[in-house]
């Protein structure tokens, strides 16, 4: 877990530019539908160590998989026209990409400018962040990362109610510029403060119609919470899902760098402890336009473009 976790938050250094309105790569027609009405797609920080060192014969073999859909995070020093040409000739439509909340703070027009180029719709911020993240200590010996996870450990209340303000700030204005702004949940988001999480403050304070979220029903379950709950709740809220497994037999936990005996450890889908068969009948009765298959490393039973194959394979093949 700790090899995850540590390369989880290597990808959140650098936000990626993303998003634009590509209805056609959303629509329910496409055939490899099962067992939603969008197609099967990947995020990419799924097979990130093979994007660094060869992207365009990664994406290449993504589609050969049978992909159809990838969400970006991040898009590395690959410069976005060309970016953008290898998605066209490998077939992959780019719907939805990463974000980091500072960046679109400070660079909006900048992302998304970036983000129409791609052709995605929904700009998915994927953690919050804090006004004044000097009030935060961490053990220097432990860097960046050890610092960016001691902030989000300790969030307050009050931090979420200035992320439900700035995200609503911003997703005026995504949505004046035609797009959707998003926030994907990890497991931290499930702390409790009283009778109430981080999640659900943040959910209530932010306006339904300019923040849409993405579920990652992986973590949502790490933390001890039913992503089926949640999609029946707000029905319409969940716009994009990320589709992961972890080994049975993990304690629930809020704790994002979680080291116990009892850590969540990733694993490839249908070999795990999630049921997706009834998570998926229930968000088919919702208002989702795209799944993204998302596989936390470390791929200890095989690399990590086999492991998607076989990821693919179970949703390909799943029967609601």
């Amino acid at each position: 877990m700790t090899n995850a976790a540590d390369s989880r938050r290597s990808f959140l250094k650098t936000a990626t530019a993303v998003s634009a309105v590509i209805p056609a790569a959303l629509k329910p027609h496409l055939s490899n539908a099962k067992p939603m009405n969008v197609p099967i797609g990947l995020q990419l920080y799924t097979v990130g160590k093979e994007m660094d060192a060869d992207p365009f014969g990664t994406l290449k073999r993504v589609a050969a998989v049978g992909y159809q859909t990838v969400e970006l995070s991040p898009i590395g020093k690959v410069p976005l026209p060309d970016l953008k040409k290898a998605l066209n000739e490998v077939g992959l439509k780019n719907p939805a990409g990463h974000y980091m909340l500072p960046d679109l703070m400070a660079k909006l027009e900048q992302n998304v400018d970036a983000a129409k180029q791609l052709g995605q719709e929904y700009m998915v911020v994927t953690v919050p962040w804090v006004a004044d993240p000097s009030r935060f200590k961490a053990d220097p010996a432990g860097g960046q990362m050890a610092f960016f996870g001691a902030v989000l450990q300790a969030l307050t209340l009050d931090d979420w109610k200035w992320n439900a303000e700035h995200f609503n700030k911003i997703g005026e204005q995504v949505k004046k510029a035609g797009l959707q702004l998003g926030y994907h949940n990890h497991n931290f988001e499930f702390k409790s403060y009283g009778s109430i999480t981080g999640y659900d403050e943040f959910i209530r304070l932010t306006d339904p119609d300019l923040v849409k979220l993405e579920l990652d029903c992986g973590w949502m379950t790490v933390a001890g919470h039913d992503p089926i709950a949640y999609l029946g709740r707000y029905p319409d809220r969940y716009r994009t899902l990320h589709i992961k497994d972890f080994q049975k037999g993990f304690a629930p936990t809020t704790t994002l760098m979680d080291r116990g005996p009892h850590a969540p450890v990733p694993t490839e889908l249908g070999k795990g402890a999630i049921d997706y068969r009834k998570i998926l009948a229930t968000a088919r009765k919702g208002q989702i336009r795209a799944l993204f298959v998302e596989q936390e490393p470390p791929f200890t039973e095989m690399p990590a473009l086999e492991a998607i194959k076989v990821d693919y394979d179970y949703l390909k093949n799943l029967q609601a």
